[in-house]
């Protein structure tokens, strides 16, 4: 029998990075769940009293776990942020039902939990793709005047929470996905718990059923192990959610310009008055808009946009 191989994710490490941003946050780093943001949206369910309570999705709000000791002194139904790792997930989940494959050391799979109160949710899951995308391939800021801000990024975003790797950044439109995100809310109390679950690839795995194909974090990064990953973009993650909370989404308009994948391409949506159009960029609330005799702004939480299979490669 071959003995399971922890990898070592430096969690205390973490916690003294992150609770000063965070106070009360614990980080736990599990071998196998079923999915993270399941975790910790059921403990928020066993906090409120309801376990039944609504799940929604930024964009889809209406108005309004784990029990015994945990690491870093978290008590399970504590309605405090919490960093969950997990090396295996074994129904992990993506947006619109999907599943999302991941395996040991192949795969960053994760969910931050935290209180969330802005003004507008809208734009949510663009910024968090904006912070994860900078982290791991910093550009050149707009504000240098001596910086070369031509060349497009090789991480780029697919509206509304996809990151793509673009091999050829001359082939606008064109890439494979290395990663998803999940953003589910849940009313606690007078709180509503904010849980980001994010998914990259970071080794090559054959995930079948999906068109476009997907890549790899160590097509950019060649070496980099899940734990680097994570050490890299947890800061960045929470400063940035901490930002969007204060100012919302419309500063970050025109970085996320930089990486938007669908920028001037054909793209299908399935917004009825919508069926097919031109992508031109977002909004300050990150509603996509579409060219189609006219501009319609399409919502996050209410269609799915696909590259247009028609157009020209």
């Amino acid at each position: 029998m071959t003995a399971t191989v922890h990898l070592h994710w430096g969690a205390d490490a973490l916690w003294q990075q992150l609770q000063p941003l965070l106070p009360g946050l614990s980080v736990e780093v599990v071998a196998r769940v079923e999915s993270t943001n399941t975790v910790l949206l059921e403990r928020a369910r066993v906090l409120g009293g309801a376990r039944d309570a609504r799940i929604s999705r930024p964009g889809e709000l209406d108005s309004a776990g784990v029990g015994g000791p945990t690491p870093l002194g978290r008590r399970g139904a504590d309605v405090q942020p919490c960093l969950l790792v997990a090396e295996q997930q074994t129904r992990g989940r993506g947006r619109l039902g999907r599943d999302w494959v991941s395996s040991t050391g192949a795969s960053l799979t994760f969910s931050l939990a935290l209180p969330l109160a802005p003004a507008d949710w809208s734009g949510l899951s663009l910024a968090v793709g904006l912070a994860l995308a900078e982290a791991l391939e910093p550009l050149p800021s707009l504000s240098d005047a001596d910086a070369d801000t031509s060349l497009p990024p090789r991480l780029q975003l697919k509206w509304p929470n996809d990151l793509w790797f673009v091999e050829d950044p001359t082939a606008p439109g064109r890439g494979r996905k290395l990663g998803g995100i999940l953003i589910e809310t849940v009313s606690v109390g007078q709180r509503r718990m904010c849980v980001v679950g994010v998914g990259l690839n970071v080794l090559p795995q054959p995930v079948p059923d999906f068109p476009h194909g997907y890549a790899s974090l160590q097509e950019l990064q060649p070496g980099i192990g899940a734990p680097a990953v994570l050490a890299r973009v947890a800061e960045p993650l929470v400063r940035a959610l901490l930002d969007f909370q204060a100012r919302g989404f419309a500063p970050l308009v025109a970085a996320y310009a930089r990486r938007d994948l669908l920028r001037g391409q054909a793209v299908t949506t399935t917004q009825a008055d919508v069926p097919a159009g031109v992508a031109d960029g977002v909004d300050e609330r990150g509603a996509l808009r579409v060219l189609a005799g006219g501009v319609h702004l399409v919502v996050s939480g209410e269609v799915s946009v696909r590259l247009d299979p028609a157009a020209p490669a």
